[in-house]
């Protein structure tokens, strides 16, 4: 019987190349995944300061009487005590295009924050469902 033992090839040098010692190295992927990360966290924290306003935080209750002219939204918004905020609404139709839209300004009354609207959007078709798009402080007074 005899044995062959396995052996670790030798290289002439110089002739591959650099020979890699086996070790990953991590250090530049872990490091582009943290600052890819940051980058991600910076740009959220931007677009949330510049879209996302949690003091008028608008909630639809339900929308009703949708016909071919009209649909009406019962909402919610909370605002800071007392003030009135500006809230887009949008209707659409059953195919989601938007067959309507309305801004309208509501008003919280002394010492609330919470403002219980419902108002009518003309529609120019039979409209499926109703929205609040976006709530934000109002100009002036309404």
């Amino acid at each position: 019987m005899s044995e062959t033992r396995a052996t670790t090839p030798v290289f002439p040098p110089g002739r591959y190349g650099r020979r890699r010692d086996g070790r990953r190295r991590l250090a530049a992927p872990i490091t582009f995944g943290v600052i890819l990360t940051a980058i991600a966290v910076l740009l959220s924290v931007r677009l949330y300061q510049q879209y996302g306003d949690p003091t008028y935080d608008a909630q639809i209750v339900r929308w009703t009487g949708a016909s071919e002219t009209q649909i009406t939204i019962d909402f919610t918004v909370r605002v800071p005590r007392g003030e009135a905020a500006t809230c887009t609404l949008r209707a659409r139709d059953y195919a989601g295009t938007e067959v309507g839209t309305r801004t309208v300004t509501v008003r919280a009354a002394a010492g609330e924050s919470t403002i219980k609207a419902s108002e009518v959007v003309p529609t120019t078709a039979k409209a499926f469902v109703g929205e609040v798009l976006r709530c934000r402080a109002a100009d002036g007074p309404s």
